[in-house]
């Protein structure tokens, strides 16, 4: 799923590192979520949504397939 996560965080200047502290989660995991290799729970959908004040549907984008 394509995500603005790197664009939210560098308007907020957050490094990789600070956004996963403040999320509570792993550097790795902010990098597969910037990547789009990885979906987040809804928990963290909305954790990310409060840290950078917006609705999850400003941060995440989601595509139905069309088969």
């Amino acid at each position: 799923m394509e995500n603005n996560i790197k664009d939210l965080r560098a308007r907020y200047d957050f490094s990789q590192d600070v956004l996963a502290k403040k999320l509570g989660v792993s550097r790795q995991t902010i990098i597969s979520l910037e990547k789009g290799r990885y979906n987040p729970s809804i928990t963290l959908a909305f954790k990310l949504a409060r840290l950078f004040n917006c609705h999850i549907e400003d941060i995440f984008i989601y595509e139905e397939d069309n088969q």
